[in-house]
């Protein structure tokens, strides 16, 4: 999933947040480096990232994509999935979109010193472009998939994804209902077991 998803599975716990944000950009003992809520937050989204991999849902979607977008349907998969999570964001949380998206970088602005600095540079064009918020409208996720068209090695035509969102959005959206029930279960059972572990 990506960052509105991580976000929002954090279940509005402060320092689950942040590890959840940095998931991607932490390696080796972190347990060593960071204290036990960040390290919950951290394994919890590797945690959701593997149950999102092999969900027989995202991988039927990721099936559908896979004709014209080869290596890339796994990446537009998320993107889309968080493009439906912010349109549909008061279905799931009662604070505003905006709100939200501006607590989460305010709340990371106040861990900066200890966050990684490959993801602080990430972050910079996040706050910029508030991409937590425009997710959540099409042209938001357009200007994304064609930002990151840019930086593959490879021709990945993510810059017309968003005419296969336009082409497919009920069918897409059907998917994303149907999976994101299930991965918030999941995610909500791991958050207490780590929780309680770690």
């Amino acid at each position: 999933m990506n960052f509105l998803a991580h976000a929002y599975l954090s279940f509005d716990d402060p320092k689950v947040l942040i590890g959840n944000f940095i998931g991607d950009f932490v390696r080796g003992p972190i347990d060593e480096v960071y204290e036990k809520d960040i390290v919950v937050g951290i394994v919890l989204h590797r945690n959701i990232d593997q149950f999102t991999d092999h969900h027989p849902v995202v991988k039927d979607a990721q099936k559908m994509l896979k004709p014209q977008f080869g290596r890339y349907g796994s990446v537009i998969t998320d993107m889309y999935f968080d493009y439906f999570l912010g349109k549909y964001w008061n279905n799931y949380h009662p604070l505003p979109l905006e709100d939200f998206a501006q607590n989460t970088y305010s709340l990371i602005e106040k861990h900066q010193k200890i966050l990684p600095e490959n993801f602080m540079k990430a972050f910079q064009y996040m706050k910029h472009y508030n991409w937590l918020y425009s997710y959540s409208e099409m042209d938001g996720i357009r200007r994304a998939l064609t930002g990151l068209s840019k930086r593959t090695r490879f021709d990945s035509k993510m810059e017309v994804a968003h005419i296969f969102l336009e082409e497919n959005h009920e069918f897409l959206r059907l998917h994303f209902g149907d999976f994101f029930e299930d991965l918030v279960k999941f995610s909500k059972n791991r958050y207490q077991v780590l929780k309680s572990e770690i």
